[in-house]
């Protein structure tokens, strides 16, 4: 069998062979002087892929403190399915192979944790992981469509009747959905995994339903243009309250829209016309500066006013208006993500351990309501000098600022980006080693605040794989070749189209330069109509 390195190698096209709009720098390289840095973050993978199979090995998730595992994913080996693109993106051929053996024995038609499974998980680690492997290895091994198709099945009776939107969670005993309400990210966050299942099935009704679902939601009354509320009801097809945010709950069915578009070159006009209008309702209502340090931030809103306060999760929409922007053409875009860049990595840059929390909040000059407790004196002090205040001391290993960090580099080639992705990886090496492999920590601020006893599937998936690729070869998984789903899972993309505008005509993009604390106005970046 050939090797699989060397297929992913004959796979990869050099972004100059494609037509239509590029996001990456044409040409960029990356500067001999961080080469180590690769091999950096392959040895964290590589070192913590073995203490997982020491002492984990077809369970879900190392438990590094403790020596032992834990099935949080419903017993399937989420860590093993997640990892193996990783596993192919670093050449690490064997250990592919291996997992390629273990996947196959898999029996997705039964939860062995009990017989609940989430439609939103199950679908960006298994069927995502699944169906990228299949695709990076050269399609050779036709059982990881397979398993994604037999999951995929089970999950498809999250639709009922003739419901567009999906439960979010199953009961894979009875085949019954579960009666709650869900939000837009579980419901709009499964087009790229379930069209690629399409693709390979030859069965339209996998894509056909996500993309249902996803249209629903755009089509919902929206508490501000383009925003849709984060609660939904699958059983009514309503939304359920007015809270609006790009973080947790909201977050990838934002991040979807541009990249659905992107990944099918769909006619239809609804996912870029969505994703503008939310980008530029974003920029007239959500901006806000911080009145120490000037940093740029997306605040939330509850329906009456607006919360100060920001989160790892939420960081990736940096990474997605850089996409976005270059796919648009649009400057604005680019340079607003470029500052809320800034302000995500200042959440890292700002911590005794260099790493970013998971919440915080901030003072801008409409004030600083959060929604919560008003900032202690430490915060403040803390405030006072670094321009935000910690509100969830932990890192549970999430990838978002380096995700963002990931994408301003291949859009910018500004190497700054390079050294904070370094820095990264020291700070791992330093304050997250666990009696076997790598932990989260209880409090990033502390040089000694204890360990968090788990080491989550995306740590395989998202943040080695992002430090990784921005160390390696530019054309190797481009931008311009492949769209990741939320779990950092490349998938192969067509050939770009001349040009990404939906059905609206972009006025011309203005310089944007943030201001100390002042909310910013600009043209509509598009005439695409808003919903009321």
């Amino acid at each position: 069998m050939p090797r699989l390195s060397c297929i992913v190698l004959l796979l990869g096209l050099s972004s100059s062979s494609w037509a239509g709009v590029t996001v990456q720098v044409p040409g960029l390289t990356v500067p001999a002087s961080y080469a180590s840095r690769l091999t950096d973050a392959q040895t964290l993978f590589t070192t913590s892929y073995a203490a997982y199979k020491q002492f984990a090995f077809g369970h879900d998730d190392l438990s590094p403190v403790s020596k032992s595992f834990s099935d949080g994913r419903n017993g399937w080996g989420a860590s093993i399915v997640d990892a193996m693109p990783t596993m192919v993106v670093m050449g690490l051929d064997d250990l592919f192979e291996e997992a390629v053996n273990f996947t196959a024995g898999i029996d997705f038609s039964k939860s062995k944790t009990g017989d609940t499974v989430s439609l939103f998980e199950t679908t960006i680690r298994y069927v995502g992981g699944l169906l990228s492997s299949y695709e990076l290895s050269g399609e050779q091994f036709p059982i990881l469509v397979t398993k994604a198709q037999q999951v995929a099945d089970k999950m498809a009776f999250a639709w009922t009747g003739t419901h567009d939107l999906p439960y979010g969670f199953m009961n894979f005993a009875t085949n019954k959905p579960t009666i709650a309400t869900s939000n837009i990210a579980e419901a709009g966050t499964l087009t790229l995994e379930w069209a690629t299942l399409s693709k390979y099935t030859n069965n339209v009704t996998y894509g056909n339903l996500a993309a249902r679902s996803a249209k629903h939601i755009a089509t919902l009354a929206a508490p501000l243009p383009g925003l849709s509320a984060q609660g939904i009801d699958p059983t009514s097809g309503n939304a359920v309250g007015s809270y609006v945010t790009w973080g947790g709950g909201s977050d990838s069915y934002f991040e979807y829209l541009i990249k659905y578009a992107r990944l099918t070159n769909t006619a239809d006009t609804t996912f870029i016309d969505t994703w503008k209008t939310a980008v530029d309702s974003s920029i007239r209502t959500l901006l806000r500066n911080s009145t120490v340090g000037n940093h740029l931030y997306l605040a939330d809103f509850d329906g009456t006013q607006i919360r100060h306060v920001g989160s790892h999760l939420a960081c990736f929409y940096a990474g997605n208006w850089l996409l976005g922007g270059k796919l648009l053409q649009n400057q604005t875009i680019i340079d607003i993500a470029l500052q809320l860049n800034e302000g995500c990595w200042n959440t890292y840059a700002s911590t005794v351990t260099g790493i970013g929390p998971e919440a915080f909040a901030y003072i801008s000059s409409d004030g600083s309501f959060t929604g919560g407790s008003a900032p202690t004196a430490a915060q403040t002090a803390f405030y006072n000098q670094h321009g935000y205040y910690i509100t969830s001391s932990a890192y549970i290993q999430r990838p978002e600022v380096l995700e963002s960090n990931f994408h301003a580099w291949r859009i910018t080639g500004d190497t700054k980006y390079l050294d904070r992705a370094a820095s990264a990886i020291d700070a791992f090496n330093k304050f997250l080693p666990a009696p076997a492999a790598f932990a989260g920590l209880n409090n990033v601020n502390s040089a000694n605040g204890g360990l968090i006893d788990d080491m989550e599937s995306f740590w395989f998936a998202e943040v080695l794989k992002y430090l990784y690729l921005t160390f390696d070869d530019p054309s190797h998984i481009s931008l311009d070749e492949y769209v990741f789903n939320t779990e950092c899972q490349p998938f192969k993309a067509p050939p770009a189209l001349d040009a990404y505008t939906g059905s609206g005509t972009l006025v011309p993009a203005k310089p944007f330069k943030a201001q100390s604390g002042v909310v910013p106005q600009f043209s509509p970046l598009s005439k695409v109509a808003r919903p009321q």
